[in-house]
């Protein structure tokens, strides 16, 4: 029976020339350059939710990993722990997500394992996936943001806070007349198109646990400069504003997962962001601050009502489970 499974259902929709070699380990090809490799595990709860489900997810994540560090996203895993009893044609809907989601990024799913665990050991599905790919030596810098300095412009390409927000709604089944959908997406045609025109990108990062606020407080630890943006100019939809307001979340710590944070030298910033905003995934792309000399090791927002706030990590997270 697990042989079946693995052939009419992972082998239909993953089936690809390295795939059917069904060898121990998948042979594959890679240019040169450095090789990116990166793994993550999905225990997203509930598995679908508007927008996304925890497939679409699995891929989007990992080939998100691998692009923000500068690699070109070539191959993944896929390793599934199912729990007795899942409706296999939820299993389906989810394989068949992938299976798309990997067409859209131009990427393979090479190899995978596949266990089952008894009923009451396991939350449905969960989802482990590993991404490798091919990394160039000029971008080396890119992930650990060796190049950031002073005068530096901070970009993000659209709103925030939509994945946690959509998964939160789900999970609660709250009835809310303008539902947010996840904004679950692979960035990496928006992100490889960003260094083949530009020469300025200092740092990416994806947006994912820990939101916004998160990854520029990581960004700043330990440096020499720190960031200023401004409250005003960081994109949020109204209905995740309702949400926040009412559900007592900040936007700037909700998880997203088809959202980036650039950092850019001045002189390339507008040229960057308008690139962005022609692209499907970066329409809403603003600039939202800059690296300053001040602050060091820290993060300062200027409110909107003209005042300053101290931006720092959150202790705990404010929704559990959203990828």
């Amino acid at each position: 029976m697990s042989d079946r499974l693995i052939r009419e259902l992972f082998v239909k929709y993953f089936h690809n020339a390295y795939l059917s070699q069904m060898t121990d380990s998948a042979l594959v090809p890679v240019n040169s350059g450095k090789l990116a490799f990166t793994t993550d595990s999905y225990v997203v709860d509930p598995i679908f939710f508007p927008g996304g489900d925890i497939g679409k997810l699995a891929v989007c994540g990992t080939v998100n990993d691998l692009s923000v560090s500068g690699a070109q996203p070539l191959y993944l895993s896929a390793g599934f722990i199912l729990e007795e009893g899942l409706p296999l044609e939820d299993l389906e809907m989810i394989v068949r997500s992938m299976s798309e989601e990997a067409q859209k990024a131009g990427v393979q799913i090479v190899t995978g394992d596949t266990k089952i665990v008894n009923k009451g050991k396991a939350d449905k599905v969960f989802i482990n996936t590993a991404g490798v790919g091919v990394l160039p030596e000029k971008r080396l810098h890119v992930s650990e943001g060796r190049h950031i300095q002073p005068g530096d412009q901070v970009i993000i390409n659209g709103s925030i806070g939509e994945h946690g927000i959509a998964v939160m709604g789900a999970r609660e089944k709250l009835n809310i007349k303008n539902s947010v959908e996840s904004d679950c997406a692979s960035l990496n045609h928006l992100i490889q198109e960003i260094f083949e025109k530009n020469e300025g990108v200092r740092f990416i990062r994806d947006l994912t646990r820990g939101g916004l606020a998160s990854v520029l407080v990581e960004i700043v630890e330990s440096r020499t400069f720190g960031i200023r943006f401004n409250e005003t100019t960081v994109p949020v939809r109204e209905e995740v504003k309702s949400f926040c307001e009412m559900l007592g979340f900040d936007p700037l710590y909700l998880a997203n997962e088809g959202k980036i944070v650039i950092i850019v030298s001045a002189g390339q910033a507008d040229q960057i962001l308008k690139e962005m905003q022609r692209h499907a995934f970066g329409i809403n792309s603003s600039i939202i601050g800059e690296v300053v000399n001040e602050y060091q090791g820290k993060v300062v927002m200027e409110t909107e009502i003209g005042g300053t706030r101290l931006i720092d990590k959150i202790t705990g997270e404010q929704l559990p489970r959203i990828c």
